[in-house]
């Protein structure tokens, strides 16, 4: 993932100041030169290189800092902070038109994501606020981006306006603004053309279509795998077109981060949201704070929440705790478990949510594939023995057949039924521990209870407009 070189360089350079109980200037100083570095090094703006190490080494280098105690956590506190105000401080929401069709205009660079990345937000503001989304393509210079969004409003059952490549976009974007009308649409993402690089004609013709669309939202798509020259691209952008937001691609790549680091200091525009996979609902809201605590190995606990939320229904949820506390947790509930999992994504993505855990599975490998054949397995499994766990841990003939069956050894299908017993064994014991009151009923009920008022609550305050 992005930040990965940057966030291993950062906690070294912290640690020399971490767990010290008293720090000198000499400390600070030698802190600074790495964490210096250490920005460089990530393509950062040396612009905001320049100011971010000042602020920190000023605040750092305070007397009630040097002084207090735990001064190291401060430190990092300090780091944390200014983290977040180089990238925004807080959420910067999209502006939504509340009683009438939210026009959105998506541009960027060719190849920055701009067409998954409109499938994307459609399929976002369809979930979220409830709209109902109109994708049109405005790309006539390549065919295959026209049809590549025809695939996507496929896959999401969302309109797609097209009329091909015979027609100017300054056309169809009037056209696709009558169908929306017609239609009932109340959200128009129009995928415009790119180029490889930043020519006249083409900067002309998004001020056209801006000119007519008049749209709330102008989102520019950044590959964040460019660096720090997609704040250069950004600047071009913005002076044309006066850039409302930005979206930054492929950040579940292997990229260092500067553009996310240097491009609101640099330009001022801020990062709306952040694509984290190819899948259609693999975009997430930027939260300046989170993705900070994520740099410096703090984990990001609340996007973790977010995901648990919206991917797993809690009464499903609640049935596999029951049944796992009362002994009757089957394969049937395992293979439901694992269909939960990865809907929150991929497993290393969620380990490095958690606090302490991204340090602690450095050098693991965490292999995906492992749900594939945990599924092949099961799969391989009659319905009489994935009901009913026994018939398969006491017979090893069964093992045998079931591991043939899958393609995978019977040590595998062994390590499967352990995980199984493992599972059950430790929600019986979270059971039993205090009867009175830790008893899958009462436990569970109370968690229902909670749930419930968090549902009421939140109804009072609901809009189709919120995110």
């Amino acid at each position: 993932m992005a930040f990965d070189n940057l966030s291993d360089r950062l906690q070294m350079s912290l640690r020399r100041v971490t767990g010290k109980g008293r720090l000198t200037e000499k400390d600070i100083e030698e802190m600074m030169r790495e964490v210096r570095l250490s920005l460089l090094e990530a393509d950062v703006n040396f612009k905001v290189v320049k100011e971010f190490t000042k602020v920190v080494k000023e605040q750092a280098m305070g007397e009630r800092i040097l002084k207090g105690l735990n001064p190291g956590q401060q430190v990092v506190k300090i780091v944390h902070d200014e983290l977040k105000n180089i990238m925004g401080e807080k959420v910067a929401p999209l502006t939504l038109n509340m009683i009438g069709i939210t026009k959105i205009m998506m541009v960027g660079l060719q190849g920055s994501g701009k067409t998954t990345t409109s499938g994307k937000l459609a399929y976002f503001l369809r979930k979220n606020n409830n709209l109902k989304p109109l994708l049109v393509a405005l790309d006539i210079y390549r065919p295959a981006a026209i049809e590549q969004l025809k695939t996507i409003g496929a896959q999401l059952n969302v309109d797609v306006f097209e009329m091909g490549i015979f027609e100017k976009p300054q056309t169809i974007i009037k056209k696709a603004f009558e169908f929306a009308v017609a239609n009932g649409n109340n959200l128009i993402i129009a995928d415009t053309a790119g180029r490889l690089h930043i020519d006249e004609p083409m900067m002309q013709e998004l001020i056209d279509i801006r000119d007519i669309l008049k749209p709330e939202e102008i989102l520019l798509n950044l590959d964040a795998m460019t660096g720090q020259d997609a704040v250069n691209v950004a600047s071009s952008f913005h002076s044309a077109l006066h850039v409302t937001g930005a979206i930054l691609t492929k950040l579940d790549g292997d990229t260092r981060g500067g553009a996310a680091l240097s491009l609101r200091q640099v330009t001022n525009i801020a990062i709306k949201f952040m694509g984290m996979g190819e899948k259609l609902d693999q975009l997430e809201v930027f939260h300046p704070d989170r993705m900070a605590s994520r740099i410096l190995g703090m984990g990001d606990v609340l996007t973790l929440v977010d995901k648990v939320t919206e991917n797993i229904d809690e009464d499903d949820m609640m049935n596999l705790m029951e049944k796992m506390m009362s002994g009757k947790y089957n394969y049937n509930d395992f293979l439901k478990q694992l269909k939960m999992l990865k809907r929150m994504g991929s497993l290393g993505g969620m380990m490095k949510l958690i606090p302490g855990m991204n340090k602690a599975m450095k050098g693991a490998n965490i292999d995906e594939k492992q749900t594939v054949y945990i599924k092949a397995i099961i799969q391989s499994m009659t319905k009489a023995e994935r009901k009913n766990p026994k018939l398969i841990s006491r017979s090893s003939s069964r093992r045998r057949r079931v591991a043939k069956g899958s393609g995978r050894s019977v040590s595998d299908v062994n390590k499967l039924i352990q995980s199984l017993e493992q599972q059950t064994q430790m929600m019986k014991k979270m059971s039993s521990m205090d009867p009175s009151k830790m008893n899958s009923a009462n436990t569970l009920g109370a968690m229902r209870n909670t749930k419930t008022k968090q549902k009421k609550g939140k109804g009072k305050n609901k809009s189709r407009f919120r995110y």
